[in-house]
């Protein structure tokens, strides 16, 4: 087996959907025996190391990734609580060998190996399934490197059996839109305001906005918007005085569709409950040399593309970083009861993130 298949299923082997602690041991301290790394564990959890000369001209290159994971199913964990991982064909099976412990495993080892020209960091991350604190943490902390490699899925996404390079990906705008009226007995519904007819007439507006479209070095984005939940009224002859919808929306770098527009219409407020960064490559040379460098590890053609979920890489290019996404991940491999990745993906993984480090 090869050294990042080895260090992948050790890595996936520790439970980390409730409490990251163990496997942020597991990471530093084989950082810390295994590479001439300084290491560091901030208070958050996240695992941070550097090397090279941080007083180089040569911009500073962090690879980062993330080691929690989501619940596994129950095909995935022992009666001990256990994780399972398999070897099959050429793919180790478990929870968080595509996401995304085996980037992690590659990273380690590309941290390990290269020369840099400049500093090199390595950092993984907690709580990124849970909503980001690790990235948020570190950037409140002084995370600034000039540039990133986030390690999330790139893999299948121009064609069959490329990794590719991600130069810019969606965020997620989480939005409550509260419709208000006045309560009446059902017979009389005159009497009332209703809350539900506002409520429609304010998911009329959401399906008639337009959906944002930016390009990013040759590539479009499209924004989406969905109206994905809704709750009003209490009893069956009460006219009902409030109605809240749930709006899920897709967001491009620089622009979001016109939610507002719903406060046009008479008791009705729009509430913004969650609002996660998309990432746009700002820097062409740069995705060039990650680009170069996937090209050099393998035989397929990578190619620039985008990628329509959110990521860490966001809340980094919204802080200053100049990020890209490339890792092993496919699509559709990510939080499923049969999660897994292709040996011979990792392997190119650490060769990209290796070589990006030395060509940067």
């Amino acid at each position: 087996m090869s050294e990042v298949a080895a260090l992948t299923r050790d890595l996936v082997a520790v439970p980390s959907h409730e409490d990251e602690t163990e496997a942020g041991d597991f990471i530093e301290a084989w950082l810390r025996a295994e590479t001439d790394g300084d290491v560091t564990r901030d208070d958050v959890g996240n695992v941070i190391a550097r090397k090279g000369p941080s007083a180089s001209d040569a911009p500073s290159l962090a690879l980062v990734g993330h080691h929690d994971v989501v619940p596994p199913a129950e095909q995935q964990t022992t009666a001990d609580g256990e994780y399972v991982v398999e070897e099959r064909d050429g793919r180790l099976y478990g929870r968080g060998t595509a996401d995304m412990k085996g980037a992690v495993a590659a990273s380690m080892l590309a941290f390990r190996d290269a020369e840099p020209t400049g500093e090199l960091v390595f950092a993984s991350f907690v709580g990124e399934e849970t909503g980001g604190e690790g990235a948020t943490g570190a950037i409140e902390d002084g995370f600034a490197p000039d540039c990133a490699i986030v390690a999330e899925g790139s893999t299948n996404y121009s064609k069959e059996g490329v990794t590719d390079v991600v130069i810019a990906h969606r965020g997620r705008r989480g939005s409550t839109v509260t419709a208000r009226g006045t309560a009446a007995h059902a017979s009389e519904p005159e009497a009332g305001e209703n809350a539900v007819y506002r409520a429609c007439d304010a998911v009329d507006v959401i399906r008639g906005l337009e959906f944002p479209v930016v390009e990013v070095l040759g590539n479009e984005v499209h924004g989406s918007i969905a109206v994905t939940g809704i709750d009003g009224g209490e009893t069956w002859n009460v006219i009902p005085e409030s109605c809240e919808i749930v709006v899920d929306e897709r967001t491009v770098p620089g622009e979001y569709a016109d939610l507002e527009r719903v406060e046009d219409i008479e008791g009705v407020e729009w509430t913004v409950d969650s609002d996660l960064p998309p990432m746009e490559c700002d820097d062409a040379a740069f995705a060039d040399t990650v680009l170069a460098a996937a090209k050099d590890a393998q035989s397929g053609t990578p190619e620039l593309v985008t990628k329509p979920h959110a990521t860490d890489a966001g809340r980094l290019a919204e802080a200053g970083t100049t990020c890209v996404v490339c890792g092993a991940s496919e699509p559709g491999e990510a939080h499923t009861k049969d999660e897994s990745v292709g040996i011979d993906v990792l392997e190119r993984c650490y060769e990209i993130y290796r070589g990006a480090a030395e060509r940067l």
